[in-house]
């Protein structure tokens, strides 16, 4: 292959590249317009923010991952690289738009994007025929949603964990932390800076956490 060929490949990569970049965060965009209480932000996050997060997850022994609000996918793809081959995501969004995305985009049997509120986590599962999940991750902003609909969120996500499982949540606010409280064991933080905007992390725990 001459430079020329090469030159050519390289940009060509490069625009399509671009046009899938632009593409999903037109996605995005239009997600956070059309419902612009239930989307965090306005920019995904970073990959350091993803990285922290994800941290504390035993992915040897994770059967089951939940997510709350994927949006475009900025967390799916990270998991589904880290699962064991056997697992099953669940990504659950109360947006048409980002779950028809997500279906469309992301072609992997273990993962499952289905319509519908966090609320209602644990008959999404039994519909899917699981019966409880290792770890639940919400971006959901806590501090926005309707009056009652955050404590219940935190309750069902408390109910259909295993024990030693955990609620891991990034989120621009505390609320969601009070709102865990009364119902898990142990609330880990932590604080990432490198992120638009910088973001609080939180692990909630139900039970002990398990041994690495």
């Amino acid at each position: 292959m001459t430079s020329n060929e090469l030159a050519l490949g390289g940009r060509a990569g490069w625009r399509a590249r671009w046009r899938q970049y632009a593409a999903q965060w037109a996605v995005f965009f239009r997600g956070f317009l059309e419902h612009p209480r239930m989307v965090g932000s306005i920019i995904p996050s970073s990959r350091f923010t993803i990285r922290r997060m994800l941290e504390p997850v035993d992915w040897g022994r994770c059967e089951v991952f939940v997510e709350y609000g994927p949006g475009i996918g900025t967390f799916c793809r990270p998991v589904l690289e880290r699962m064991r081959g056997d697992a099953t995501f669940i990504a659950i969004d109360t947006n048409p738009l980002f779950i028809d995305y997500l279906s469309r985009t992301i072609r992997d049997p273990r993962f499952h994007a289905v319509q519908g509120s966090a609320e209602d986590v644990e008959a999404v599962l039994a519909d899917l025929g699981v019966d409880s999940a290792d770890y639940v991750l919400s971006g959901l902003p806590f501090s926005t949603l309707p009056g009652g609909v955050g404590a219940a969120i935190a309750k069902a996500t408390h109910a259909v964990l295993k024990p030693g499982g955990a609620f891991l949540a990034y989120q621009f606010s505390s609320t969601v932390r009070d709102e865990a409280a009364p119902h898990f064991d142990r609330i880990d933080s932590g604080f990432e800076w490198l992120n638009i905007l910088p973001c609080a992390l939180y692990w909630a725990w139900k039970g002990d956490r398990p041994a690495s």
